[in-house]
């Protein structure tokens, strides 16, 4: 790849190296980190242990922390669960690329260009899973491996990496940097890295992440499960207690000792005669304690990664559909700022680099496409046509393509087929004269012309009262949603004053008009 003096992102000079060749790969001084192992510093954590590994990363050392997060997420299945659930999330919403405003001709090609390559990529969809590994450990970094073919510079493979091989730099606390054996570290190369920063908590990188936050939860559940273990072992099984006689030899006691351990597991034993062996109970315990200390950790997890317990723990006593809706959205804005943020490195680390190295309206870092997702929720159309058709009923100005950005219903470009009413819809009856006028001027068609009357009543009193019976739908629904019981749900039914006012009298003027219709075909059989 030739050499270019450009500008990053910021607007900084500098010189692009080759990037055919990744930077761990190039530089000799970074070898040693391809030997890293683990040390596993979750095995005997301890208090104490864990303050010094979460003061040890504040000064700069990310290892043993970044080690402890990736054995957290290895042996709290809760905890990688959670985890999933918000890093799976992100790849359930689309994405566009967006050139810059009021874009030229050649802008908008480049910004088609870059797209096109973006959405051919197969490295991409693991890229955006890897860059949430930052959510746990504060940031993720991925390097980029570069092709070039047909005259285009594009990202062939992007690679996740330790996140043991970064240091702080002392001289910039937010400032990544590989392990290279110095003081300062290596710094990423320009257009070599996806470097993924995401924040849990204001504060320098080494406290970012969630890591800090689940760790001590994290531990104390490790407590309480190792308690209830040996509470299970000692209290599962009654006391055995084995009785020798007086002057039982060392050989006879040995076995009788021997008989008393294995008959808890093999339930049986062989012992001397004139020895005995008995059961006693042991002393009254419970395991809810324990099983109380690792609910709170679980839930304290929870709220951490989610933001809530309703959508990943059931208790049956507080879970309850609206509140379960509430910790939803809030599971969603989690999600949203999640897909922000990385939108927002993806911009910088993928999206400029390519459009610096291919694109032809490439003028200023100032102007440049950027990477969007489309984070808005179709409406549900049974909700929203209503009120929209009675704003244009009263003369607002609702533009078409703000509706199909609504719906998510997308517009239907020149040419293409579009769906159409089969036939014209009957005009609406207004009221109880009209409908009997109309019923009576239909005597000029003939009988196999005309439609049936008693149709168009039935849909028409099914159109107008749809709303009244959409309207006493949903405070029955909203009732039932806040109850938190069984009794409760009774009481507020029983206390519960629907109006139905309007739909009497519509189902009055519906039966006036039936009696109408019932003479009119009586006079018409007569005659």
């Amino acid at each position: 790849m030739a050499n270019s003096s450009i500008v990053d992102i910021n607007g900084q000079p500098f010189t692009l190296p080759d990037l055919e060749e990744p930077q761990t790969e190039a530089n000799a001084k970074l070898a040693q980190l391809r030997n890293h192992y683990g040390e596993h510093p979750s095995s005997g954590l301890t208090p104490s242990k864990l303050a010094m590994v979460l003061r040890e990363a504040e000064q700069g050392n990310l290892i043993r922390q970044c080690e402890l997060a990736e054995d957290m997420e290895e042996k709290d299945a809760h905890i990688q669960s959670e985890l999933g659930k918000r890093r799976l999330a992100m790849q359930s919403v689309d994405w566009n690329i967006v050139p810059p405003p009021n874009a030229s001709a050649e802008e908008l090609r480049d910004a088609e260009m870059i797209e096109e390559l973006l959405r051919s990529a197969t490295w991409l969809d693991d890229a955006i899973f890897d860059a949430g590994d930052g959510i746990l450990k504060g940031f993720s970094n991925q390097e980029l491996k570069w092709e070039y073919a047909d005259k285009t510079h594009f990202i062939a493979d992007a690679e996740w990496r330790d996140p043991s091989w970064f240091q702080i730099n002392p001289d910039s606390r937010n400032q990544l940097t590989l392990r290279d054996g110095s003081h300062n570290g290596e710094t990423l190369r320009q257009f070599g890295w996806i470097s993924h920063v995401a924040k849990a908590k204001s504060g320098y990188l080494a406290r970012n992440g969630l890591a800090r936050v689940l760790a001590w939860p994290f531990l104390f559940k490790n407590y309480s499960v190792r308690d209830l273990a040996e509470f299970l072992e000692i209290y599962g099984l009654p006391m055995r207690l084995g009785k020798y006689p007086a002057g039982a030899s060392d050989r006879e006691k040995l076995t009788l000792l021997r008989a008393v351990m294995s008959i808890g597991h093999n339930a049986g034993g062989v012992i001397p005669k004139g020895m005995d062996i008995e059961f006693e109970k042991a002393a009254d315990g419970g395991s809810d304690p324990f099983m109380a200390m690792v609910n709170w950790c679980e839930r304290s997890q929870s709220k951490a990664i989610l933001g809530g317990t309703l959508t990943s723990q059931a208790d049956g006593k507080s879970s309850t559909n609206a509140l379960g809706n509430v910790h939803n959205e809030v599971r969603q804005e989690i999600r949203d700022a999640d897909l922000k943020a990385l939108a927002v490195t993806l911009t910088r680390d993928v999206v400029y680099p390519m459009y610096v190295l291919n694109g032809k309206s490439f003028r200023s870092p100032r102007r440049i496409p950027r990477l969007e997702y489309d984070l808005n929720e179709g409406e549900d159309l049974a909700q929203f046509v209503q009120p929209l058709k009675g704003l244009v009923e009263v003369g607002v100005s609702i533009p078409i393509s703000w509706v199909h950005e609504k719906t998510k219903i997308p517009e239907a470009v020149k040419g293409e087929p579009v769906l159409t009413l089969s036939q014209a819809s009957t005009p609406p009856i207004t009221s109880q004269s009209e409908t009997a006028l109309a019923a009576l001027n239909a005597t000029s068609k003939s009988v196999e012309e005309q439609p049936d009357e008693v149709e168009q009543l039935a849909d028409h009193l099914q159109n107008k009262s749809a709303q009244h019976t959409t309207d006493l739908i949903d405070q029955l629904r909203q009732v039932v949603d806040n109850a938190d019981s069984l009794e409760q749900l009774q009481e507020q039914l029983i206390a519960l004053q629907l109006d139905t006012t309007d739909l009497e009298k519509l189902m009055s003027q519906a039966l006036t008009v039936a009696a109408l219709a019932g003479r009119y075909e009586l006079l018409q059989d007569a005659q």
